[in-house]
């Protein structure tokens, strides 16, 4: 296999949790959410949300390129592309209030509502031709996340 193959079943997998046999999407946001927990206890609140903003950018950018380049092979956002659920859940996790655990798990939960059952026009991204198509739907469900966990943050104080 070559490595530029291999660099784009590594990204668009997930590091390889699309192949999961049980909820491939679940699982990608899974391995995203324990990456941000790991980042969450070791570096700075302040470095965190800076080093989370460079991943959504650069896994969204590895993303598109990825899953253009595997669709001819694998098909149009097939389930093993997961990249996208990586890139929505820590765009959701940039709500999470410093020292507060509860919300890593509220913000994966959100997350995985909106994925699933794609409402308020998240369906209509994936309408999009090719990599944008695969990480659009998924991108507005972080975000339709980080907002509703934003909304929640405010009304409690």
């Amino acid at each position: 296999m070559k490595r530029a193959k291999l660099f784009h079943i590594i990204i668009a997998s997930g590091f390889g949790s699309g192949f999961s046999p049980f909820a491939p999407g679940t699982a990608g946001a899974l391995v995203a959410v324990i990456i941000w927990t790991v980042l969450f206890y070791v570096i700075p609140f302040n470095i965190l949300l800076v080093v989370t903003s460079l991943l959504i950018v650069l896994f969204t950018a590895a993303g598109i390129w990825s899953a253009d380049k595997l669709e001819s092979e694998w098909g149009k956002d097939p389930s093993k592309v997961v990249v996208d659920e990586m890139v929505g859940v820590w765009i959701a996790l940039l709500a999470v209030p410093v020292g507060n655990v509860w919300y890593i798990l509220f913000a994966f939960l959100l997350f995985r509502f909106f994925d699933i059952f794609k409402p308020l026009g998240i369906r209509k991204m994936e309408q999009l031709e090719g990599g944008i198509g695969v990480m659009a739907d998924d991108i507005l469900a972080g975000i339709y996340s980080f907002l509703l966990l934003m909304g929640v943050r405010w009304l409690i104080g």
